[in-house]
């Protein structure tokens, strides 16, 4: 790919962007905010997200979506889930004609109860053979530090699933390729509630027993609704699935962990907003959405319902974790 745009230029855009970088494909990197777009060309910063990491000087960056889609041959969409539509909706007249179209959000959007790639899809009336996601155990801190990661590159379209797996290759940033784009997207939508889950038991105390069953009954539930949409049993197994969920249950820098441990402490959704300095963790917004999904498709998912009731405030993570554990015995 002879040039690349990353929209978005928060934690994980612009850590993307700058992999893009170091892998050699020239990428424009564009910001909401002047200021940020004019740190980063400038700088060689992002000062609101990262700012103890020096980014490539070939990285460009600009404030004016249409000067970073000039002549884009892919477009890498770095906003969160729930923004992912009014966004798309502005940009789609400006989008070069056939270009592929790359989601980094994990999540489902509310209403519709439609995954990322389908509501670019329907935004832009692209074919989905268009549509790559990327998803794995991928915390953008760790990534941007030049720690070794492994990513997957998901499309329907095994071609131009490897023309961004090459544009996106570096030393420390390893990516696959799959064309399992359903198993993908739901494995990095519902590791963000299950992650939820596991920050609320260390909040309530509770220690790597708790975490262990959380996280492996988590993905019992992820691979059964996965299954049920259509994925491939075995991508819940990879990076998408367990890489990711590991990553984004055990880690203190996902923001979702964090999240959760301040509802376990007793804090309402608005307060843990408050302490992590406005910002919602995505497993919020998407609970509410998930569960339905699940509901519509007849999948039991009770973590992920005991998540959506104690952000909706029906019930105290206390409570929840008390109905977790005396739940009817069966067979695993």
């Amino acid at each position: 790919m002879r040039r690349v745009a990353v929209l978005g230029a928060g934690s994980w855009g612009t850590t993307f962007a700058k992999v893009l970088a170091d892998a050699g494909t020239p990428v424009t990197l564009w910001a909401r905010r002047a200021e940020v777009a004019e740190a980063v060309a400038r700088e060689h910063r992002n000062p609101e997200y990262l700012p103890d990491v020096t980014l490539p000087a070939e990285l460009a960056a600009t404030a004016d979506a249409d000067e970073a889609l000039a002549g884009a041959e892919a477009v890498v969409l770095a906003l969160p889930a729930q923004r992912l539509r009014e966004n798309l909706e502005h940009w789609r007249p400006h989008l070069p004609e056939g270009v592929t179209l790359v989601s980094l959000a994990k999540g489902v959007e509310r209403g519709t109860l439609l995954r990322m790639s389908e509501v670019i899809c329907q935004v832009t009336d692209a074919g989905a053979d268009r549509v790559a996601v990327v998803s794995g155990p991928n915390l953008a801190g760790e990534i941007a530090a030049e720690q070794p990661t492994a990513t997957v590159v998901a499309c329907r379209d095994h071609d131009r699933a490897v023309a961004v797996q090459h544009a996106c290759s570096t030393g420390y940033f390893k990516p696959y390729t799959n064309t399992d784009v359903v198993g993908c997207e739901l494995g990095g939508a519902c590791k963000n509630v299950i992650a939820l889950a596991c920050g609320t038991a260390v909040g309530l105390g509770y220690g790597d027993n708790t975490m262990a069953s959380l996280i492996t009954r988590g993905l019992a539930e992820i691979s059964r609704l996965a299954v049920a949409l259509g994925a491939e049993p075995l991508t819940l197994a990879g990076l998408a699935g367990m890489g990711d969920l590991v990553a984004t249950c055990s880690s203190p820098l996902s923001r979702n962990r964090r999240f959760g441990e301040a509802l376990g402490r007793g804090m309402s959704v608005a307060e843990a907003e408050e302490a992590n300095h406005g910002q919602v963790a995505e497993g919020v917004k998407s609970c509410d959405a998930i569960s339905e999904l699940a509901r519509r498709h007849g999948v039991d998912t009770p973590i992920v319902d005991a998540v959506r009731r104690v952000c909706d405030g029906e019930v105290s993570a206390k409570e929840v974790g008390d109905e977790l554990i005396n739940r009817e015995l069966k067979v695993e």
